[in-house]
C-alpha cells in the first residue's frame, strides 16, 4: 500500500465513521474504486487500526466530558456520590454486547462478508435503520434520561455495525432515538461509546498485525492513515453534532441506499 492510498483511506475512514453512512463499507468501496490492492486479513486490521484515529478524535472533542466522567466514576468506586459517573457506568454495559459478538466474530467479518455484494446489502440495511430511527423515536429524552434497558439496547443495537456496511454511528444512533433520545444525545451517547469499544477492537487487530508475514510494510501506511483519519474524523464530529441539531437523517439514508444499489450492481 502507498502512502497515497493511505492518506484516501484515512479520510475515508475520518469522514466516514461518525457520520452515519459506515466506514466499513466505505473503506471497501474506496479500495475498489481506487484499485489498492490489500488481501481481506490486512485489509480488515488496517481498517480498524485506522480507525483508533477516529478514536483520538473522540477524545480530543469530548476531553472535558470525559474527564468528568472518568474522575467520577473513580469517586464512585469510592462510595462517594458523583453526578456522571452513572452516564460511565451505562456506556461500559453498552459496550459489552459488541466486545461479546466481536471477539466470536471477528474471524467471519474479515471473510466472506467484506464483498461488494453483502457491503452493497448492509448500505441499505444501514438506510433502513435511519429510517426506522426517524419514525420511531419521539426525540424528547435527553442523555441524563438514560437506564440500563436504553443502554442495553443501544449495545444490541451496535453489534449490527460488526457486518461491514453497517455503520457504527448509525447503528449507536438509531439504538438511542428509538429509545427516545433527541438526535444530538443520541449522537453524543453514540460517539462516547466509541471511547471504550475501539481499543478492544485494536487491541485484538494488533495481535493479528504481528502474525502478518509482512507486517513491517503496514506501519508506515498504518500511522499515516491513523494521523488523517484524526484530523478529518475531529471535522466530522463538529459538524454532525451541529447539523443533527435542526436536520434529520433521511438524506444519510437516501445516500446510503444509493450507494448500497451501485455497490451490488457494480458486484454482477
Amino acid at each position: 500500500m502507498t502512502l497515497v492510498e493511505a492518506t484516501i483511506l484515512g479520510i475515508v475512514q475520518g469522514l466516514t465513521e461518525f457520520i452515519p453512512v459506515s466506514s466499513s463499507g466505505h473503506l471497501i468501496l474506496a479500495r475498489q474504486l481506487f484499485g489498492i490492492q490489500i488481501e481481506n486479513g490486512p485489509a480488515f486490521i488496517f481498517d480498524i487500526l485506522i480507525q483508533m484515529g477516529t478514536w483520538v478524535a473522540v477524545l480530543v472533542h469530548f476531553r472535558s466530558d470525559l474527564v468528568g466522567i472518568i474522575s467520577d466514576m473513580l469517586a464512585n468506586l469510592r462510595g462517594k456520590l458523583a453526578p456522571q459517573a452513572r452516564l460511565g457506568w451505562l456506556l461500559l454495559l453498552a459496550t459489552l454486547p459488541a466486545v461479546v459478538a466481536g471477539w466470536l466474530l471477528r474471524k467471519i467479518m474479515s471473510g466472506e462478508l467484506s464483498g461488494l455484494l453483502a457491503t452493497g446489502a448492509f448500505l441499505i440495511a444501514t438506510a433502513g435503520l435511519l429510517v426506522l430511527a426517524e419514525l420511531a423515536g419521539q426525540r424528547k429524552k435527553e442523555i441524563k434520561e438514560l437506564n440500563i434497558v436504553d443502554a442495553i439496547w443501544v449495545g444490541i443495537f451496535q453489534v449490527l455495525a460488526l457486518l461491514p456496511g453497517i455503520s457504527r454511528s448509525a447503528a449507536t444512533l438509531s439504538g438511542g432515538m428509538t429509545r427516545n433520545l433527541a438526535r444530538t444525545d443520541a449522537a453524543r451517547f453514540a460517539f462516547l461509546l466509541a471511547v471504550p469499544v475501539m481499543p478492544g477492537a485494536a487491541a485484538v487487530a494488533l495481535l493479528d498485525l504481528g502474525q502478518l508475514p509482512d507486517a513491517n510494510g503496514l506501519i508506515f501506511p498504518l500511522l499515516i492513515g491513523f494521523a488523517v483519519s484524526a484530523m478529518v474524523g475531529y471535522v466530522a464530529i463538529r459538524w454532525l453534532l451541529k447539523y443533527l441539531s435542526t436536520h434529520s437523517l433521511f438524506p444519510f439514508a437516501a445516500y446510503c441506499t444509493l450507494v448500497g444499489v451501485i455497490a451490488i450492481v457494480a458486484s454482477q
